[in-house]
């Protein structure tokens, strides 16, 4: 009766902090509104998000309308999705390979995503074709890592992240070799862009068709998350609980790389959120999945989305996503390294 209690409160406390994370997400989502080179007031998002739900014409101009819905709302719901992405795929990834140094795009993801993107350029494809390619061979490049794996006698989680240095070494070199082909005046700065990392021509119909893939991977990733709690405990603790172990990890890698190709298709390579994200969610609820994946979600969605902020206001011309969170990231990495190293045993 005791422990019936005990688990009850713990439940409740667990669901009262991850609904206080979203108070900060909220309220960041609709200061994004407010933030850019041409001015919007408060009362003037409230009218227009009203008028599109109620129907009602406030009268509002159509340029209001124009940034709000057509250039501010889709940045923000990238940088929403695509943070939360990176963020849930890297808590899982660090449960399966019972890592806290793993990354989602430790299996070659984003290096075959990058190579996808350049190949789409140099063939002068337009952004829907690049956005393609790029998800196409980043689910290319873990597909191959995979299989590759699975030719060695004894494969382990040590083996299929060996593999994928190999496939990302690969990809990278292929990359470099299509920047080395590259038109220098037009593609090449097109494609050292890209891979840099921005939200700044995303639209809503982009949106639409990455979300699909993401919320498919994350919805599967989070009825299984007490799962991965006993996949982290190691192969012999899970056979004992009755758990396919090779079943179980082929669907997390499935679901974290159509995640992360998804996410990376859309916005380039994004570096660190998957990685640092995961260990300060752990900081503030502990390593149970069950919260920690949820948490990753809503703190990755949060953090993505100020960077975003910061990136086109801070100077006259664009940051680059992929230049803020390495800025951001490296140096805040080392400091939980040395601050909080006992979480992660």
């Amino acid at each position: 009766m005791v422990k019936i209690q005990l688990k009850e409160k713990i439940a409740k406390h667990n669901i009262s902090s991850i609904a206080l994370l979203l108070i900060p997400l909220i309220v960041l989502f609709f200061i994004s509104f407010l933030i850019g080179r041409y001015p919007i007031s408060p009362y003037e998002v409230i009218l227009a998000i009203s008028s599109k739900i109620t129907g009602i014409n406030f009268n509002l101009s159509q340029s209001i309308e124009t940034i709000i819905f057509q250039i501010r709302l889709p940045r923000i719901l990238a940088a929403i999705l695509v943070g939360a992405s990176l963020s849930i795929a890297g808590a899982s990834f660090q449960g399966l390979f019972r890592n806290p140094l793993v990354s989602p795009d430790k299996l070659g993801v984003s290096s075959g995503a990058g190579f996808g993107a350049a190949l789409a350029i140099v063939l002068s494809g337009g952004y829907f074709l690049i956005q393609v390619s790029a998800f196409s061979f980043g689910l290319l490049a873990v597909t191959v890592c995979y299989l590759l794996s699975k030719t060695f006698k004894g494969t382990s989680m040590l083996t299929l992240v060996l593999c994928g240095i190999a496939i990302e070494s690969f990809f990278g070199a292929m990359l470099s070799l299509l920047k080395y082909i590259a038109d220098p005046y037009e593609q090449l700065p097109t494609i050292v862009f890209w891979l840099m990392g921005s939200l700044a021509s995303v639209t809503l119909d982009q949106i639409i068709i990455v979300a699909i893939p993401m919320i498919i991977g994350a919805t599967i990733l989070m009825l299984i998350r007490w799962r991965i709690n006993v996949v982290s405990m190691g192969d012999d603790e899970a056979l004992t609980m009755g758990i396919d172990i090779k079943k179980m990890q082929g669907i997390i890698i499935i679901c974290c790389t159509l995640i992360t190709a998804a996410a990376v298709s859309i916005s380039g390579i994004i570096g660190w959120i998957g990685l640092v994200i995961p260990h300060i969610a752990r900081m503030i609820l502990g390593p149970d999945h069950k919260v920690l994946l949820p948490a990753s979600t809503i703190l990755g969605a949060f953090f993505l989305l100020l960077i975003d902020n910061i990136s086109r206001t801070l100077t006259t011309v664009e940051i680059p996503l992929g230049v803020l969170t390495a800025l951001i990231g490296a140096p805040f990495f080392i400091y939980l390294l040395k601050k909080s190293k006992e979480v992660w045993v």
